[in-house]
């Protein structure tokens, strides 16, 4: 009678759910062989990609060890039973964390690699990655993550996809345009990689809702453009325990860091509070070279992927500060800030709070600030105005933003300038202020009523309005 290798239940599924496999063999290294000849699977699991057996498996000849004797050289005879017995962790791969035959040979050059090898990206594969925006950064975020085989990769936003998102949002084609960014990211990403899982959270994200949506999760990517976001995320991530993989981009710089309060730093032990509302513009006033989020985008997703493998040196207590327009990298290390408010021995923050009101500098743990009114006016009411005169009308955005449109008799004051020039304003007079969309106008227009202007508006939507509703002639950007 041949020799009968007898397989433990978590080999079992590889080797057509045979308990034990009969083979004709003259050593043990000739029976493994002809096992792993006939059940292919079997070998990745086994053998390590030198062909030696892995450290992990060991085979026993009856009741003896093979090492004890003389390895895969050990004869047997026919009769003989062999026993192989891998270390087990509690629980052996369900059939859905293993590979089929398509996702070995799309996965070939991770599989290769022995930092990853079959278990690592089986590791991907039972990985769950929560994205927090689906726009610059979450686009290359989300197009490796599907690429590289993590499972479920779930998005969460609620926006649509714009034309001017086209410049840097590589999810999207000029076909989405007016469509759900989440229903468009959906669909690409699966036709990137059908054997991933994309998960949609089409919902803003709150104080109410992060905590349930983390739980389902490994790790969350944050690609948010909004201080209030960013400080829920960080929070969200530290109370439920997971690591948050931090990026922020602005023109041609950007940021990447991992905080992980379990084993480093937060984001709070790096920017204990946010910066005053308005000081620091969003993309969307300042700009962002377009290639920018495809880098750090891609940084994010690197670190990810490092954790979830378990390898290499993720950046945990380091931020990485990236430099486009000097094509330089620089490290800095982070302290894990023994007052933390969320993370130091003694946290004051031990539950979500309002992160609009917290990052408005009205919240918890900031100072509090005058209130200041401003009266906001339509663009209707705008022409109305400039058609009967006696108006001045400031025009609040950079020099650049002129060569694309402006409203013709306007005065052109940019907001940075305003603390220092603004006295060039007559305070008797009534003073309209716009920029692109309204936000820095309203900073500019506090500002002139803490100055003793009384007689101040801001315009609402901005110059984009007016393009809009006024002259459609208008370019827009």
């Amino acid at each position: 009678m041949p020799v009968v290798i007898h397989l433990p239940t978590a080999l079992r599924p590889m080797a057509g759910k045979n308990a034990k496999v009969p083979v004709t063999a003259k050593t043990v290294g000739e029976a493994m062989d002809v096992l792993t000849r006939e059940h292919a699977a079997l070998r990745q699991h086994l053998y390590a990609a030198d062909g030696t057996l892995r450290n992990f498996v060991n085979i026993y000849l009856g009741e003896v060890d093979v090492r004890g004797l003389q390895g895969p050289a050990t004869p047997v005879k026919d009769g003989d039973e062999l026993l192989i017995v891998p270390a087990i962790a509690g629980g052996a791969p369900t059939a859905a964390d293993e590979l089929t035959r398509e996702e070995l040979a799309r996965y070939n050059r991770h599989v290769i690699m022995p930092e990853v090898g079959v278990e690592g990206q089986r590791k991907l594969k039972r990985a769950r990655v929560l994205m927090i925006g689906a726009g610059g950064l979450g686009s290359p975020m989300g197009l490796y993550l599907a690429a590289a085989g993590v499972g479920r990769i779930g998005v969460v936003d609620f926006d649509v996809v714009d034309a001017s998102n086209l410049q840097r949002q590589v999810l999207y084609g000029t076909e989405s345009v007016g469509k759900s960014k989440l229903a468009a990211a959906a669909a690409r990403l699966k036709d990137l990689n059908p054997h991933v899982s994309v998960v949609p959270h089409e919902v803003r994200l709150t104080s109410k809702n992060a905590l349930e949506l983390f739980k389902g999760y490994d790790l969350v990517v944050d690609g948010t453009d909004n201080f209030a976001t960013r400080y829920l995320v960080n929070d969200a991530c530290a109370l439920a325990g997971i690591p948050n993989v931090y990026a922020s981009i602005f023109r041609f710089e950007g940021q990447v860091s991992v905080f992980w309060a379990a084993k480093g730093p937060c984001y709070r032990c790096l920017y204990p509070e946010p910066p005053p509302p308005g000081l620091i513009p969003s993309c969307a006033e300042g700009g962002v070279l377009g290639v920018l989020p495809g880098v750090v985008g891609a940084l994010q997703a690197t670190e990810a992927l490092k954790l979830l493998l378990g390898v290499g040196e993720p950046l945990i207590g380091t931020l990485l500060l990236f430099d486009a327009l000097g094509m330089s990298f620089k490290r800095l290390k982070l302290r894990k800030d023994p007052a933390c408010a969320l993370c130091g021995p003694n946290p004051t923050v031990t539950q979500l709070i309002d992160y609009d009101q917290f990052c408005a500098g009205r919240g918890q743990e900031a100072k509090p600030m005058t209130d200041v009114k401003v009266a906001e006016i339509t663009v209707e009411t705008l022409k109305e105005k400039m058609a009967n005169g006696g108006v001045v009308v400031v025009d609040v955005r950079e020099p650049h933003e002129l060569e694309i449109c402006r409203i013709a008799g306007t005065t052109h004051i940019p907001l940075g300038e305003i603390p220092t020039r603004y006295k060039e304003l007559d305070p008797k007079a009534e003073i309209l202020v716009h920029c692109r969309s309204g936000m820095r106008s309203m900073k500019a227009a506090k500002f002139l009523k803490e100055q003793g202007f009384q007689n101040v508006s801001n315009v609402a939507g901005g110059i984009l309005a007016w393009a809009e509703r006024i002259d459609t002639s208008l370019a827009t950007y």
